[in-house]
């Protein structure tokens, strides 16, 4: 079964220097029909004005994965951790019993598009943590990477939660087959461009869920950049 999830109907929240979209009920937006997918529990496709951000605040019992599309993010954390996130990385921060931190756009004249996911861990309690990672999909384009899974590796991060997170950029005519296995589920957020999935034609924002499917197909319309989750159900 797949359900789409158009990207006009997603949540909206705009302060000004902050304008973000939201798959899942999150903040003030709230949709009982969209509380998460397995343990995928937010996305929320954000661009941050620059010079501002989110100050400082706590998280605990989540697993944080940021992904940006363009611009750079300027992150800090109570374990000492800083650094800069860019296009070709990704960055995972496990909240676990608790954690505080900041993000903010360190240019003077640049939007940061970026979209922050949110994956329920296995349990509660995990040690926090910080990871940053380059990733392939630029110097590897046609297929899908790994970015981020239970264990990690090359151009991965390590996620607390059986759970998988692909990532690649398409051109005009790509085609990439993504099998699920019994049991599992997977959602297809397009990120840039627009894809065909199982025939359903997906823009820039638009997302499917798919749910006792044996494989997907997914066929670039256009130069697209995409992220595939695998998840349990």
């Amino acid at each position: 079964m797949l359900t789409l999830r158009p990207s006009q109907d997603r949540g909206q929240a705009n302060f000004g220097w902050l304008d973000s979209r939201h798959s899942f009920s999150f903040g003030e937006y709230f949709d009982p029909a969209h509380m998460g997918f397995g343990p995928l529990r937010v996305i929320n496709e954000d661009w941050v004005a620059p010079g501002t951000g989110f100050d400082t605040h706590p998280h605990r019992d989540m697993e944080i994965v940021t992904y940006v599309l363009s611009g750079a993010l300027k992150h800090q954390d109570s374990l000492g951790s800083s650094s800069i996130i860019r296009p070709g990385e990704v960055q995972r921060m496990t909240a676990g019993t608790g954690i505080r931190h900041s993000e903010h756009n360190p240019s003077a004249d640049e939007v940061v598009h970026l979209l922050q996911i949110w994956i329920v861990p296995d349990r509660r309690g995990h040690e926090p943590g910080y990871e940053q990672k380059t990733v392939l999909i630029a110097e590897q384009p046609g297929r899908l990477h790994l970015i981020a899974g239970p264990v990690g590796g090359d151009g991965a991060v390590s996620i607390n939660q059986d759970a998988a997170i692909h990532a690649g950029q398409l051109k005009t005519g790509d085609q990439v087959a993504f099998p699920l296995a019994t049991g599992r589920g997977a959602w297809v957020q397009v990120a840039k461009g627009g894809v065909t999935v199982n025939g359903h034609d997906l823009k820039a924002g638009d997302a499917i869920a798919a749910r006792d499917e044996d494989m997907l197909d997914i066929i670039a319309r256009e130069a697209a950049e995409i992220l595939v989750f695998d998840l349990p159900l």
